[in-house]
């Protein structure tokens, strides 16, 4: 029993040196990480709090509704969303949930160490400018990428009275950061950025942007020839020592479902994550509340036996 209590919170422990690596969990754990609570200094903004932890704009918002985004204050509780459940589908390569606006890294094993599964926040498209749905892969690398707008960005930013030349450079003023992985999808790149205030909302043109410390890392790591796979679950469930959980974000504006469409989604995820296990008793209360009052990090919607 004392092992299995050790390994149990190894999975959830992230690796030391890296805020939001983690040990690859057997294919019938979902989650890892754990929610945490620090205090906030009196410098502090929670947008600070999130670039020091590996969290978006939106994600530590959403967990943190009663708390001012500007001057939480000295002392202030401030729940940090570190517990994640898995997308659904194959653990390989690169897997980007758009609603959750968070990119996963499924890393092969080294020399056979046991795998990891890493995380960071991103941007995404907004509303007008939606980041493709699919299956595609990292086709280049760039360090210091020139910026080409495409005709389309140049004529909306000429209607905001902010003309933009044929080419940006590489430099401070590129909003392409240092850091460039090119998708097979025409016209795509996950990437850095000169506004890192903006990780963690709806905000790019489709392109998918990273902290320029983390696009790095990232960088480095992932080899040309890497599937990427960009999906849409606002709703996940998952499961950790016999316990059903739900994880629910903001959907998408653009299908935005009603609260009972979204119940519905939610039910579904339900179904398809205790299809072949034993039967599970669960609290219809919890999924209402998770599916009404999304948090963005995983609640327990079953009850023990």
């Amino acid at each position: 029993m004392k092992g299995f209590l050790l390994f149990s919170l190894f999975l959830l422990s992230p690796l030391l040196g890296h805020a939001q690596d983690f040990p690859l969990p057997p294919r019938d754990v979902d989650l890892v990480g754990r929610v945490q609570v620090i205090e906030a200094v009196h410098e502090d903004t929670l947008l600070d709090i999130a670039r020091r932890h590996q969290l978006g704009h939106d994600e530590i918002l959403l967990a943190n509704p009663g708390v001012e985004r500007w001057l939480p204050g000295d002392g202030t509780a401030v729940t940090l969303p570190t517990r994640f459940i898995l997308p659904a589908g194959e653990r390989e390569g690169l897997v980007l949930n758009v609603p959750e606006m968070r990119l996963y890294y499924y890393p092969p094993a080294a020399g056979g160490e046991r795998r990891v599964v890493r995380t960071w926040p991103v941007s995404v498209g907004r509303m007008d400018w939606n980041t493709p749905l699919g299956s595609w892969k990292i086709i280049r690398k760039q360090t210091d990428p020139a910026w080409y707008p495409p005709a389309s960005i140049r004529e909306e930013a000429a209607a905001r009275g902010e003309p933009l030349p044929e080419v940006v450079p590489a430099g401070p003023d590129n909003p392409l950061g240092q850091h460039a992985l090119r998708l097979s999808v025409p016209g795509y790149l996950i990437h850095g950025t000169n506004k890192p205030w903006g990780i963690g909302m709806r905000v790019t043109h489709g392109c998918i942007r990273m902290y320029p410390e983390d696009v790095a890392v990232l960088y480095e790591q992932v080899p040309v020839g890497t599937p990427v796979r960009i999906v849409n679950q606002t709703v996940k469930a998952g499961w950790l020592l016999g316990t059903l959980y739900l994880e629910v974000h903001p959907p998408l504006e653009e299908d935005r479902p009603g609260r009972d469409q979204l119940l519905s989604i939610a039910l579904d995820a339900i179904e398809a994550a205790t299809e072949g296990r034993p039967p599970v008793r669960l609290s219809g209360r919890r999924i209402k509340q998770a599916v009404e009052n999304p948090s963005g990090y995983p609640v327990a919607v079953s009850l023990p036996e």
